[in-house]
């Protein structure tokens, strides 16, 4: 088979993002990244790494006093770093999707939970009122709701955290977005309903070909969902590549003591890894490594140098001097 060169082979290509505040603090120093169709892609870091003002620039919804500094936005090939706000309509909850994190707060109380899934049709199409109901019953079973039509009438505060959170992910995918942004879905729900969150939007990737960029502090839902994971730590990816690589062989000290926190069965009775606090100020550019004050195998040239992206193999890069020796 031929191969469709009209199509670019990035669904998503995020080149050299910056974003600041009028503060002048840099929330997002320097981010790369790509998403090829039909990849699901992990964006990991603590709070307050970017990764979360990264995916708001992304789809174009930073808050008032927060602006993409430089950088640009490729999204199917066109650039959507500065287009218009009518422009950027079409694009939001039509070719691309976006699943918040809090479900009780993007849910208007207000409003029945039928409703609101449908206003995202009655934006982005021209289907008639039976078409659009059909369709939003149809979203819904197949984001594992039951009683639709009965659930539909309901407004949020009358469903549980699992139902709310499967509710937005009806409304991101009910136009069959190209690319899914998932900003830690599954932050507020217990540990069986996170599981089945995680394995419906592995099932939307498989069913619908979307690719999905997911937001995540959490390196043990990461490995289970993600195909490649960009580490980032203060607004700069410091550990890129395949997750089973990664996870296999980390190479940042930052990326090793994420995944040696995560609790497991096998770590009972032992103490886990910690990292010491954060000291660095966001203010002004980064001359020097940015983990140097936390990481426990710091040198002189970590405190000098700000390091480069190091080839570990194939599809797998990492930011520190030490594979530099």
């Amino acid at each position: 088979m031929q191969q469709d060169l009209t199509k670019p082979e990035y669904i998503l290509k995020v080149e050299h993002l910056k974003v600041v505040s009028t503060q002048g603090a840099e929330l997002v120093r320097d981010v790369s990244l790509k998403i090829k169709p039909g990849e699901i892609v992990g964006l990991v870091g603590e709070s307050g790494s970017g990764k979360s003002i990264s995916t708001m620039a992304i789809a174009g919804i930073l808050p008032e006093g927060i602006s993409v500094a430089q950088g640009n936005i490729f999204f199917n090939g066109q650039d959507i770093t500065r287009i218009s706000a009518q422009e950027r309509c079409k694009i939001n909850g039509n070719k691309l999707g976006i699943i918040y994190q809090d479900a009780s707060q993007s849910l208007n109380p207000l409003i029945r939970i039928g409703k609101q899934i449908d206003e995202v049709l009655k934006i982005h199409t021209n289907l008639n009122l039976k078409e659009r109901r059909e369709r939003v019953y149809g979203t819904m079973r197949a984001v594992n709701l039951s009683q639709v039509e009965k659930l539909a009438r309901r407004y949020p505060h009358e469903l549980s955290g699992g139902q709310r959170q499967r509710v937005l992910i009806a409304m991101a995918i009910i136009n069959n977005p190209e690319l899914l942004i998932a900003d830690e879905p599954t932050t507020a729900l217990d540990v069986s309903v996170k599981a089945q969150i995680i394995k419906l939007i592995k099932l939307i990737n498989l069913s619908r070909r979307a690719s999905v960029l997911y937001i995540s502090h959490d390196f043990s839902t990461v490995k289970k969902l993600c195909d490649r994971v960009y580490v980032l730590y203060q607004g700069i990816p410091v550990e890129v590549g395949a997750t089973t690589q990664i996870i296999k062989q980390p190479q940042h000290m930052y990326t090793k003591l994420l995944l040696e926190s995560i609790p497991s069965p096998e770590k009972r009775g032992q103490r886990l890894l910690t990292m010491k606090a954060r000291t660095r100020d966001y203010r002004g550019p980064a001359t020097n490594c940015l983990f140097a004050d936390r990481c426990p195998k710091v040198f002189e040239r970590c405190r000098q140098e700000l390091p480069d992206m190091y080839e570990v193999c194939n599809d797998h890069q990492a930011a520190c001097f030490l594979l530099d020796q």
